[in-house]
């Protein structure tokens, strides 16, 4: 059955849904939330929790890096970001947390103008280790040939190649573009890379030998995409469609599973709930870890779209703080709005809906029921 409708005589359009136009219904059995696994794992390492940290300067710092991973997640380090720019960015981060709004996003572009050090790359990296958890790092993909090798040699365990959209055949006339396939057959450790929004794009990224897909588009809090390039892909189906794709990618590769990741539009424990619903294996959560006490962003929130040389397509966001990183993701909560103890709410879903683990979950039963409290 289609779900198309005429925009006009010459144009139509697929109706499309985000998180807050689902729902996910009971079952007929429950369980108990103590005898719910939200565990996950991708390639060689197994966490606590489906929850990757986003990349971003207001979320992750190389300290909230190896927090996360001790409270069960992992934290992914931006290497483009102001931590392998400058060699103590704190009071950086205080300036740009007590900027003006009309000036904010012009400093943050003189701000980002300083050049990636290399050497800094592999400091930051080193820390993290130090601390005993998973090393992930970011790249986006017009920096990877050129910071890569940096990257790879100060031992990352799980690379991600992350943009607003990343495709497996990107054209230019003025640059050699980055050969995902060749790219990721070559390194030893494994990739992740997104974002995509659609069935066709990811299923051409798994075929590239990535270990997981972040999908997302333009999605999150901080984004201004959508009013300033008019592109958008509403989550619920951007994460059932992706996950279609790596269903049809199993078969097609003899039993090779890529990971789902959303990427955008997870702000609450809801959102959690009904991204896994969809069909993710995990989240990447920025807004709703850069409200933590921990944060560099100070209650502050903004990536690297908010600080494009050319053309920006993010905003530096006032998000607040709720609480601790801990309280954040394991509670306890003192509120009922969906900001505090994000996986007990997912155990809860969990075991309300009669499901043990993550990938049962994700044949829930799902509606369509639009709703916006907030």
């Amino acid at each position: 059955m289609s779900n198309e409708m005429e925009i006009g005589r010459g144009k139509q359009g697929r109706r499309a849904y985000s998180f807050d136009d689902i729902a996910v219904v009971p079952s007929r059995r429950t369980r108990d939330p103590e005898d719910v696994s939200v565990g996950w794992q991708i390639d060689a390492y197994y966490v606590d929790v489906p929850v990757l940290a986003a990349p971003m300067d207001s979320v992750m710092s190389p300290a909230t890096a190896v927090l996360l991973g001790q409270l069960g997640g992992i934290g992914v380090l931006d290497l483009e970001g102001l931590w392998t720019r400058y060699e103590d960015p704190t009071a950086i981060l205080e300036e740009i947390a007590e900027l003006d709004d009309a000036r904010a996003t012009a400093r943050m572009q003189e701000i980002y103008a300083a050049p990636i050090q290399p050497e800094l790359i592999t400091a930051r990296l080193k820390e993290i280790r130090d601390g005993g958890v998973t090393v992930a790092g970011k790249l986006s993909p017009q920096s990877t040939q050129q910071h890569w090798r940096t990257v790879v040699e100060a031992g990352v365990d799980l690379f991600v190649i992350r943009g607003t959209t990343v495709s497996a055949e990107h054209v230019s006339s003025t640059a050699e573009p980055l050969n995902l396939k060749r790219f990721i057959y070559e390194l030893d450790v494994p990739v992740v890379v997104g974002g995509a929004a659609t069935y066709t794009a990811a299923l051409h990224l798994m075929r590239t030998g990535a270990a997981g897909v972040l999908v997302g588009f333009g999605g999150g809090a901080a984004h201004t995409t959508r009013v300033s390039l008019g592109i958008h892909s509403p989550m619920a189906t951007a994460v059932a469609d992706v996950a279609a794709a790596r269903r049809d990618y199993l078969d097609e590769s003899g039993g090779r599973y890529v990971h789902v990741i959303a990427d955008g539009g997870v702000g609450r424990s809801g959102d959690l709930v009904k991204a896994v619903a969809c069909g993710a294996d995990a989240v990447m959560l920025g807004s709703a870890l850069a409200r933590a006490t921990e944060a560099p962003g100070r209650g502050w929130h903004w990536g690297s779209e908010a600080h494009h040389p050319e053309l920006p397509r993010g905003e530096r966001v006032r998000v607040g703080t709720v609480g601790s990183l801990q309280e954040i993701l394991h509670g306890p909560s003192r509120q009922a709005d969906g900001t505090l103890n994000l996986v007990g709410a997912l155990r809860r879903a969990m075991a309300t809906t009669g499901y043990s683990d993550l990938k049962e979950f994700q044949r829930v039963e799902v509606v369509v029921s639009p709703y916006r409290p907030f």
